[in-house]
């Protein structure tokens, strides 16, 4: 059973796919209204068609591209205007691969656009309503990768570790303000995330299938600890392992080995 957080209406940023869209089925099961960003505008009617016929929510569909600054601002536009948010998830982002100094700086720049600046401002949005209302929460779409440093995903794997040094400094700002903080942090998760181009190598037999989680139980675990308050929240016991090898001196060279592996 899952435990609901708060209840109102959800805005949720890359929910066309992916763990976005399964927060989508899962936050509307619990009955929250929905506000669903993402660049497909398609996808996002379907989603959001199918999620009110079969949960009764309301759902508001809202078609923007978080890599560029026009889209941010429609997005923190809309955020301001509503006012009637109880919870914010920035899940929108997207991975790349190879060595830094070959990539593409204009993907890069996207990058750093979804990971960083959309859920900083997006974030700096919705906080005036939720601090003044002394209810609310923001879930931000971290990674394992964050607590890493890997030759061949430098700029994901930096970009992520923002996210979770955000998320901790603005828990500790909002103490007693009655908001909580996430920083989500999953490791290989069942998601069309890794049908990507970039993950090619990573598909079939190269990682082991004990390390994969299903997307339903990543939400479900991260909605129960965010009713716990848990700020930087890795699931699964494997993905916690994972997150503390970096921290094993003789666990170095061996993470290096496996990442040349997917250049």
């Amino acid at each position: 059973m899952i435990v609901q957080p708060s209840s109102g209406t959800a805005l949720i940023t890359g929910a066309s796919s992916g763990l976005g869209a399964t927060f989508a089925y899962h936050l509307a099961a619990l009955k929250y209204d929905l506000v669903l960003v993402a660049r497909r505008e398609d996808r996002l009617r379907n989603l959001g068609d199918r999620l009110s016929q079969r949960y009764g929510v309301r759902t508001e569909i809202f078609p923007a591209d978080l890599s560029s600054d026009a889209g941010i601002i429609q997005v923190e536009e809309r955020i301001r205007a509503r006012n009637d948010l109880t919870l914010l998830v920035n899940d929108a982002g997207f991975g790349g691969g190879g060595p830094y100094f070959r990539a593409d700086i204009i993907r890069g720049a996207d990058m750093i656009h979804v990971h960083v600046v959309a859920t900083a401002r997006l974030t700096r949005a919705v906080l005036p309503q939720m601090t003044e209302r002394r209810r609310g929460a923001v879930i931000n779409l971290g990674s394992v990768a964050a607590f890493y440093v890997l030759p061949g995903s430098v700029l994901y794997g930096s970009t992520k570790a923002w996210v979770v040094a955000f998320s901790r400094g603005l828990a500790h700002e909002l103490k007693g303000t009655g908001v909580r903080i996430q920083a989500l942090c999953p490791g290989f998760t069942h998601t069309e995330f890794h049908d990507a181009p970039e993950f090619e190598k990573m598909k079939d037999t190269s990682i082991p299938g004990f390390l994969w989680m299903p997307a339903d139980k990543v939400i479900e675990k991260s909605l129960r600890a965010l009713a716990r308050g848990k700020t930087v929240y890795i699931p699964g016991l494997r993905n916690k392992i994972l997150a503390s090898l970096p921290r094993i001196p003789f666990a170095g060279p061996i993470i290096r080995r496996i990442a040349r592996r997917h250049e």
